[in-house]
């Protein structure tokens, strides 16, 4: 059983509380039109200050997105296909710390190893996200923020590092 340098052997509340935060956290924020950002989340597209809207935003599930895209899955860039994937490893990875707390079993290496992939699903979705957005220019990669990638690999790192290293070192 692994442990977290602290000697506990499985998620805290704390890190359970931080790791499902962060599927509140949006993937990207990307410029909309004029000063209004486009928020990517987990569960779909944020539009902030959109007009029309009672509240100023207008949300645009993920599940929706698929359903009414006129395209197959396998047509779509591989950006979007890996977004189900980013937060199936979220979801997952608060399963694996929930159970720690719930019922004191859990293996924090796959909790970390799932923080990990979560991140790097995030950073795909963000850099297709840029794309789209004209990377490269003043209106593409450096204004598109990948907020979930950076918030979720710090977790992963500050939370489970020692857990993550053993399985280096280890092999």
């Amino acid at each position: 059983m692994s442990t977290d340098g602290t000697g506990s052997a499985v998620s805290t509340r704390w890190e359970l509380f931080v790791v499902a935060a962060l599927l509140a956290l949006p993937v990207a924020v990307a410029p909309g039109t004029g000063v209004n950002p486009t928020l990517v989340s987990l569960w779909g597209l944020v539009n902030v200050g959109a007009p029309g809207s009672s509240l100023g935003i207008d949300i645009y599930p993920v599940w929706t997105y698929f359903a009414t895209q006129p395209r197959s899955f396998g047509s779509l860039p591989a950006s979007i296909r890996v977004w189900p994937l980013a937060t199936a490893f979220h979801l997952v990875a608060t399963i694996s710390a929930g159970s720690g707390v719930a019922v004191g079993r859990e293996d924090r290496r796959v909790t970390g190893g799932l923080l990990v992939l979560a991140a790097l699903a995030s950073l795909w979705v963000a850099v297709g996200v840029a794309g789209r957005f004209g990377a490269g220019t003043a209106s593409g990669w450096p204004a598109v923020l990948p907020v979930g990638a950076v918030a979720t690999l710090s977790v992963a790192a500050s939370a489970y590092r020692h857990d993550l290293r053993a399985v280096v070192i280890r092999g």
